[in-house]
């Protein structure tokens, strides 16, 4: 079963989040911002990592930068779910390791398409 971390300071987007992957199968990690998701990735596996942006204490951007200074994540998938759409933001998020980036409010079927794609 691949192990996913999901980081997003919003209770109801996480639950949707955990809800739709969960149902797919995956087994669902939460973390509240990047701080702690920073410190659930240094204790845990996780094959997939799943970001918002715009969270306190840590946003989504250093968390990246943060997660890929990590050994086993130098290659782990990053998906930044936000309501980020600027060309700006997406080109810092790309230099600080992302793989992806999902626009919110997200289609489930979509997330999961590109989830089993980031997990081959």
């Amino acid at each position: 079963m691949k192990k996913i971390l999901t980081v997003d300071d919003s209770a109801s987007m996480r639950a949707m989040v955990v809800f739709t992957l969960r149902g797919e199968g995956f087994d669902v990690t939460e973390a509240v911002n990047g701080k702690e998701g920073l410190d659930k990735a240094k204790t845990g596996e996780f094959d997939l990592i799943i970001s918002d942006v715009n969270m306190p204490i840590m946003d989504g951007i250093e968390f990246v930068s943060n997660v890929r200074k990590e050994e086993k994540y130098r290659f782990t998938p990053i998906l930044m779910l936000t309501t980020e759409s600027g060309t700006d933001k997406k080109q810092e998020g790309k230099a600080a390791g992302a793989t992806g980036w999902i626009v919110k409010p997200f289609d489930p079927q979509k997330l999961i398409a590109v989830v089993r794609k980031v997990l081959r």
